[in-house]
């Protein structure tokens, strides 16, 4: 059934929601900010065209309050609710409450968030559907004696798994039987923390992976595509850093095979809406389910860079009961692209995150380079949400000219006030193995030190002293220029010449 949405109210802050609601209003909708006493001056609030505030700080007051947001809707008489990235965009008691309230979510279903959000669920759907997973357990393990026995089936290590959630939360490796009885108990305790489950299944560890995942779009009839792959293997944390596509090794076979499990796993739920599948590569090349993203990706732009569709736009589209626009044979990729999360945070110390004000904000520009930016100049980075400044893209014809390009955008980014990741994204994304291709998911873990970093900031002194010494000299020079004398303060001949001629 087709909707209209004339209003519509962004459930997020930061980046995400400034994201939302450009497209929104490239589409003649009028756009409502939600915003927490602490984000008053953020520009989300500022773009919107209506703002209300509710709550003073942390998320569980503010973007996590389901009844709250709610109510500012019905009472802005907005038609529907878009809930970014975080937060409540994977509830599925909010999608419930939203459409309960006579609004539309812009997202899938509350039956498809809830069994592609529980993993356990999730793997028994896609393995229904054909779909190739990573062995594991279809059933939580209720103590170590059953992770054991799994164990001693499929060897060490092995993988110990929140049931109810993604992010790296309750998430263990575990490499031999020593480990297993605190790594279970850990995985446990997270878990309930940040997911309210404490239910913990195993898979088989796989090691040296990829972290490949496919974009897809599907609407309320049925049909669904995929948009490509994105190469996300660079993390920290189990937290993505860089993302890239196309990916190095995916072969235009691969993609096909892999984006056609991508879109039976998808359709395996009901599925409606933007999403994402993610796989785990092996060095052999073959892939396994790891998991879907009920809502827009962090790294959607690379996305958008290399197909030219607008992703939020598509949702809304979607929301509305417009059937795709697009055809898998239709979709074309052009060029390549690449993103760097830009975080405030230590990168010298185990990237840490790092609060204050942004005293000074100047972004890189050029042919080819995106940035997404949630916050300006004067704005605080607080120790209630997410430190990620912004998004850093950058497109080109190759994958060597995205590089370089990356790495002349990150050179002029200019920030001061708050620690930032900026050289160490430049580090990564100019490391041999990074060029060439060859890396993993621990690519952080076998290469990257807080050493080299400091080793380069080192230099930095020395360099600066050289080139204010050059400076300081070339302007002595040009002073004596100016004044017509050379260096031993006798009338420069040129000068004398110079003026002579002049007076004819």
């Amino acid at each position: 059934m087709k909707k209209q949405i004339k209003k519509l109210l962004i459930a997020n802050r930061g980046e995400i929601a400034v994201r939302v609601l450009r497209s929104a209003k490239e589409m003649g909708i009028v756009t409502v900010a939600v915003y927490s006493e602490v984000d008053r001056l953020m520009p989300h609030v500022r773009l919107a065209d209506e703002a209300y505030c509710i709550g003073k700080a942390t998320a569980a007051e503010t973007y996590l309050q389901k009844e709250k947001i709610i109510e500012v809707a019905l009472k802005s008489n907005s038609d529907a609710i878009h809930p970014g990235y975080g937060f409540l965009s994977e509830n599925a008691e909010f999608s419930k409450m939203v459409e309960d309230a006579g609004i539309i979510f812009v997202g899938p279903p509350a039956s498809a968030i809830k069994s592609m959000g529980d993993k356990i669920a999730a793997r028994k759907l896609v393995k229904a559907a054909g779909v190739p997973i990573v062995p594991g357990t279809d059933v939580q393990i209720s103590d170590i004696s059953e992770a054991s026995a799994f164990a001693d089936k499929f060897t060490y290590p092995i993988l110990l798994k929140a049931a109810g959630g993604g992010g790296g939360k309750g998430m263990r490796i575990v490499s031999n039987v020593d480990e297993l009885a605190s790594a279970f108990r850990s995985a446990q305790s997270e878990a309930q923390s940040a997911f309210g489950d404490n239910r913990v299944y195993v898979e088989k560890y796989l090691e040296n992976p990829r972290h490949i995942e496919f974009q897809i779009l599907a609407d309320q009839y049925g049909n669904a595509i995929h948009l490509g792959e994105r190469e996300c293997s660079i993390q920290r944390r189990h937290q993505k850093i860089i993302e890239e596509s196309p990916s190095v090794i995916i072969t235009p076979e691969m993609r096909k095979k892999m984006g056609e499990s991508a879109v039976k796993a998808a359709l395996s739920s009901g599925y409606v809406n933007a999403g994402t599948i993610e796989f785990l590569v092996d060095k052999h090349r073959n892939y396994y389910f790891l998991e879907m993203n009920t809502r827009l990706q962090v790294e959607h732009p690379v996305t958008e860079m290399i197909t030219g569709i607008d992703l939020v736009k598509e949702q809304l589209r979607i929301a509305m009961g417009q059937p795709l626009s697009l055809k898998q044979e239709e979709i074309r990729f052009r060029g390549h692209a690449l993103e760097c999360r830009i975080y405030a945070e230590d990168s010298e110390n185990n990237f840490l995150p790092s609060i204050g004000i942004i005293t000074k904000l100047r972004s890189p520009q050029g042919f080819g380079v995106r940035e997404d930016r949630g916050v300006d100049e004067g704005n605080e980075i607080s120790v209630y949400y997410d430190p990620m400044i912004s998004k850093l893209i950058t497109w080109a014809d190759t994958r060597d000219e995205a590089i370089h390009k990356m790495t002349r955008a990150l050179k002029e980014y200019n920030l001061a006030g708050v620690q930032t990741n900026i050289q160490a994204c430049s580090w990564i994304i100019n490391h041999p193995k990074f060029i060439e291709g060859n890396f993993d998911t621990h690519f952080i873990k076998e290469y990257f030190t807080p050493e080299m970093l400091r080793n380069e900031n080192k230099q930095i002194p020395e360099a600066l002293a050289i080139a204010a010494a050059f400076i300081q000299k070339f302007e002595k020079i040009e002073a004596q220029q100016i004044a017509g004398t050379d260096r031993d303060g006798s009338i420069s001949n040129w000068k004398t010449k110079r003026y002579e001629n002049l007076r004819g």
